[in-house]
């Protein structure tokens, strides 16, 4: 039987009668898709790692901050869900409907009871937002708009004119994280958004390959990513650029005045980056491989890129940890 813990760490497959037999809470995890929430949380915990040394910072505010990026994620998740059944997307044999669970098109949840869940994860981002423009003031407001506008505005307009991932590559780099950076300690910093300029292209790159994944579907359906506008060819070899970005960027961050050689510690996911790489030079398969991950098909990149995008993600934030040691004690330029 599914349990909570296997619904934040995949999107189950279940039927009605075992829905019936779920908690509230695995419940929720599985209709909010709980499982990608990772990489928002790798985000926010940049934010407060970036904002760790600065004399006025507030774990609290941070902690309010972590809370909303993560209710906001998942709404926007119960949105894309909520909007795309409407609008006839995710029927038939879409991959939306055929990798996981759709509480909407496998009839778990009416529309009304789905409502109720968007309503209620986005009032906890909201009640958070407004805590922190309660308590920090300034330019949470700012903040708090433009996520509200990548939230509603994702899953339409936006990915249908190509913006989804341009889209993706701000909220979860320089908004997330310059935005925690500020909530956490009251005052912008310019290495925050750089630092997030990097960050944000591995989820860039998970959702690149998702697109990639059901590139045909899509233009079907008229539904123009970036994917779709480039190619499948292109696409695939815009996949690579990012992974190559990936590191590049993380360079020129230790070469700037802001960073140090610590963060280079993410070349230990090279192996791991050229395995994806190759990956991503041959198109998808036509059926699912022996042995590759049955739940998830028929996505096969993205999945792929997700787990890439963790270990490059935790290595760069335990490379920030070990250069924020050593500037306290005095053995690091930063």
């Amino acid at each position: 039987m599914t349990r909570l813990p296997e619904s934040l760490r995949t999107v189950p497959r279940v039927d009605a009668a075992q829905w019936e037999r779920l908690g509230a809470a695995t419940r929720w995890a599985i209709a909010a898709r709980a499982a990608v929430l990772p990489m928002t949380l790798l985000s926010g915990i940049a934010g407060g790692l970036l904002a760790l040394a600065h004399p006025d910072f507030d774990p609290s505010l941070w902690a309010i901050a972590m809370l909303g990026l993560l209710a906001a994620h998942a709404t926007n998740n119960l949105l894309n869900d909520y909007i795309d059944s409407a609008r006839g997307v995710d029927r038939g044999d879409y991959e939306r409907t055929r990798y996981a669970t759709h509480v909407l098109q496998d009839g778990l949840l009416g529309r009304a009871a789905m409502r109720r869940y968007i309503a209620l994860t986005a009032v906890v981002a909201l009640g958070a937002g407004a805590a922190l423009l309660w308590l920090r003031g300034g330019q949470v407001a700012a903040l708090m708009l433009a996520g509200g506008v990548l939230v509603l505005f994702y899953t339409w307009p936006l990915k249908y004119v190509g913006l989804g991932e341009p889209a993706v590559w701000l909220a979860w780099g320089p908004l997330m994280i310059a935005g925690t950076q500020y909530v956490a300690t009251g005052e912008w910093s310019a290495a925050a958004v750089a630092f997030g300029a990097v960050f944000g292209l591995g989820p860039t790159l998970v959702l690149f390959g998702k697109h990639i994944d059901k590139l045909a579907a899509d233009g079907a359906r008229g539904i123009r990513t970036l994917p779709v506008l480039l190619g499948e060819r292109r696409a695939r070899a815009a996949a690579r650029g990012l992974i190559v970005l990936l590191y590049a960027g993380t360079i020129v961050l230790v070469a700037g005045p802001w960073f140090t050689a610590p963060l280079l510690l993410v070349f230990a996911s090279a192996p791991a980056a050229l395995r994806l790489a190759a990956v991503f030079r041959s198109a998808r398969p036509a059926v699912a491989p022996v042995g590759e991950q049955p739940r998830l098909w028929p996505l096969w990149f993205a999945p792929q890129a997700f787990a890439f995008n963790r270990r490059f993600g935790s290595l760069l934030l335990a490379g920030v940890l070990m250069h924020l040691a050593l500037a306290a004690v005095g053995l690091s330029g930063g």
